[in-house]
């Protein structure tokens, strides 16, 4: 006699959901050690602080470069965000469908927006 207990659900594994919360925490931390070093400037800077020391701060290149991956972490991050918050209250199909694509439409608009700023500097 043949006795089946338990739902007939198919199991996915246990990497489901891993990539997003990986790319959460990777994104904070670099998120983190951005504002680190930027306060760690600023402090070190004697002074009021205008426009033309921020203007400083960020004019060398390896700066631009970690400016540009934290512009790109902060969309990721983002992104997985508001993602989960579309996927968990919005039930509609449609409408969690076109909150998605304005969410990515805005997020790739500020994200270019903000390379622009970086690099006119």
């Amino acid at each position: 006699m043949s006795v089946n207990y338990g739902s007939k659900r198919v199991v996915v594994g246990a990497h489901y959901g891993l990539r997003d919360w990986l790319a959460q925490r990777i994104t904070a931390a670099l998120i983190v050690l951005f504002t680190a070093v930027v306060l760690a400037q600023v402090l070190l800077t004697s002074g009021n602080i205008g426009y033309d020391k921020w203007a400083g701060i960020f004019s060398t290149q390896w700066m631009k470069a970690l400016t540009f991956a934290v512009f790109i972490a902060l969309t990721l991050h983002v992104w997985v965000g508001v993602r989960d918050i579309w996927m968990d209250y919005v039930k509609p199909v449609a409408v969690r469908l076109f909150l998605q694509v304005f969410t990515m439409v805005w997020l790739v608009s500020c994200l270019g927006w903000a390379i622009q700023v970086l690099w006119r500097l």
